[in-house]
């Protein structure tokens, strides 16, 4: 009897019956054989699963009228759906708060990148070690200082009437200038404020991966007659580059999240500042503050998730087209 070859070297696909159990067997077995690591892992899988994925279910909130007495699931359902979502889908303050939102958080992740790599490719360079580690503690030190600090020594240094630097400016012969009334001025003073305060902490990354550069790369780009700089651009900056890819994925998936703590310390109730400073975090506030709206609280975060899940899909799909390495998933 002749016998087809084809039918011989066909491999013969499993039903998904069978191919449902291999895989449990295969779980089980593994469970079987890594029984301490499952169990280690077990307090924080209930941890995530309690903190994380439990929460969820919250969600609910931004479509119905929330009733504290009836709670989450008790609550009517609003009417139209979509209603708590009409605030800030059609409200001009809100549209002024998500462009601030964006533009300030964009601006804040574009200076600080160039800010924490050169600080950290600058203490990289530095060879006495006790001068870097000092160094490295004083820029390290301003990340424990609480937002409301740093808002009440900004208000002493920009005061119309006795802030520092008007004071200076009186001295020079100039005219004070009325920060807290030129809402322009704002971008640039959060920004440094922000650069001083976080700029130790960021490097943190940046120089770890700079530590983690094999030394005879430096050591031959040496012998061949390279110098400093040179090193520093065709071997340093090249190996941070997925560092800084992946970094800066994860702060874009932020960008629709303003550190509310920063911007209500620095700024304030400050009316003639929202024009510049008004973010989602501080409208969502006065909103929740004067009407008591959770539901409309509740929308606007749902909103700031979902954008922030497509532009980290973005990010990450436009940093794979660039180098498949550096993306994070």
């Amino acid at each position: 009897m002749k016998l087809n070859s084809e039918a011989i070297n066909k491999p013969q696909s499993l039903p998904a019956s069978a191919t449902v159990y291999r895989r449990r067997s295969g779980f089980l077995r593994d469970l079987k054989s890594n029984h301490s690591l499952y169990i280690m892992f077990l307090p924080v899988g209930i941890l995530l699963l309690i903190f994380n994925y439990w929460p969820l279910a919250g969600l609910i909130i931004a479509f119905k009228n929330f009733d504290f007495s009836r709670g989450i699931f008790g609550s009517p359902w609003a009417q139209p759906i979509l209603n708590n979502f009409d605030y800030l889908l059609s409200s001009d303050a809100a549209a002024r708060a998500v462009r601030n939102t964006i533009l300030l958080n964009g601006l804040f992740i574009a200076v600080g990148l160039v800010f924490e790599v050169g600080l950290a490719l600058m203490l990289n360079e530095v060879r006495n070690k006790y001068f870097k580690r000092i160094t490295q503690s004083i820029t390290f030190l301003p990340f424990f200082i609480s937002w409301i600090v740093v808002g009440v020594f900004t208000y002493n240094l920009l005061n119309y009437e006795n802030g520092a630097i008007n004071r200076i400016v009186e001295w020079m012969g100039f005219q004070p200038i009325d920060f807290y009334s030129e809402a322009s001025l704002w971008p640039l003073i959060l920004t440094i404020a922000i650069r001083w305060k976080v700029t130790g902490y960021g490097t943190i990354i940046y120089l770890a991966a700079l530590t983690g550069i094999d030394n005879s790369y430096y050591e031959a780009a040496s012998i061949d007659g390279a110098s400093r700089w040179q090193q520093i651009r065709y071997i340093s900056i090249p190996m941070l580059k997925p560092t800084i890819i992946i970094l800066t994925l994860l702060a874009v998936g932020r960008i629709m999240n303003a550190d509310f703590g920063m911007f209500y310390a620095m700024v304030g109730d400050a009316s003639l500042l929202y024009p510049t400073t008004d973010v989602i975090d501080t409208l969502v506030y006065r909103s929740l503050r004067k009407s008591g709206d959770i539901g409309m609280a509740s929308a606007a975060g749902f909103i700031q998730s979902v954008v922030a899940f497509i532009l980290v899909l973005g990010s990450n799909y436009a940093a794979r087209k660039v180098d498949k390495d550096s993306a994070i998933f």
